[in-house]
């Protein structure tokens, strides 16, 4: 029964990721940790691994319709996947396990909620995306930030949130890239997003996979569901009044934050 459970998690987490495009990581290690008892460092080391893998099959499909910046890629990557590196090797010397760490864990992500949330939300307000393509003669342009470094900096702390809460390379991450980026239309930073996810999930992920806060029966179960939940959310989008269930997803992972912190 619990089996099924897990499955089912799985598939209502690939459902909405489908429908909306918001990250799992900001879904799933909270229903992990309230719905299942899964201890906090355990649900943030297989989220990350699940990240990764069902944000794969939309990095390769955005890749194929060549939207992806890559250069946006690279410059927020120099920033994030040394900092998971850094913030791995800190949990490795202190222990995952360790109840302080647990404490900064779930303290974090409660935080890391409340900012995705609020993202989410004037993203529900905004409304549709933007054409998708970049002004003729404006692509150099468009891709680069406004600081060289300002990438680098957003990167690192976005790179150290992730490997600690499985939270922040979603609906965080757009917004950051919307500041960086102004002049890039909002799909194409919707896919720079997902893309360069992918790597810092799977780096971030294999460590914590090393330190054993890796489940792999779940992260099993979860996948099994998730795959066909993305693919059954993608077919509804067009169906589904996107806006008010962004919403309600803001409401719920707002209230997800508020609760952690008070834990």
């Amino acid at each position: 029964m619990h089996d099924f459970a897990f499955i089912f998690a799985g598939f209502f987490v690939g459902l909405v990721v489908g429908v909306t495009g918001v990250g799992g990581g900001s879904l799933m290690t909270p229903i992990l940790i309230f719905f299942f008892d899964v201890k906090p460092y355990l649900a943030v080391g297989t989220d990350l691994l699940f990240a990764a893998f069902t944000k794969m099959g939309g990095t390769l499909k955005l890749a194929r319709a060549r939207v992806i910046d890559w250069r946006v890629v690279l410059h927020l990557s120099a920033g994030s996947i040394p900092a998971a590196l850094i913030t791995l090797l800190i949990l490795r010397l202190v222990g995952p396990a360790n109840p302080q760490v647990q404490s900064l864990m779930t303290t974090t992500l409660g935080f890391a909620l409340l900012l995705t949330a609020a993202a989410t939300l004037y993203k529900a307000l905004r409304g549709k995306a933007a054409p998708v393509s970049v002004v003729r003669g404006q692509e150099v342009r468009a891709a680069t930030p406004r600081h060289w470094s300002l990438p680098l900096l957003f990167g690192a702390v976005i790179g150290t949130l992730v490997t600690l809460t499985s939270v922040g390379a979603g609906a965080i991450g757009v917004t950051v890239l919307m500041i960086l980026y102004p002049l890039l239309p909002l799909p194409r930073i919707v896919a720079a997003d997902i893309a360069y996810a992918v790597p810092l999930t799977l780096v971030a992920g294999l460590g914590h996979a090393s330190l054993g806060s890796v489940d792999w029966p779940l992260l099993t179960k979860l996948l099994a569901g998730s795959l066909p939940g993305i693919w059954v959310g993608s077919h509804l989008m067009s169906r589904i009044p996107e806006r008010v269930i962004r919403s309600l997803l803001s409401v719920l992972l707002a209230y997800a934050g508020v609760k952690l912190i008070a834990l």
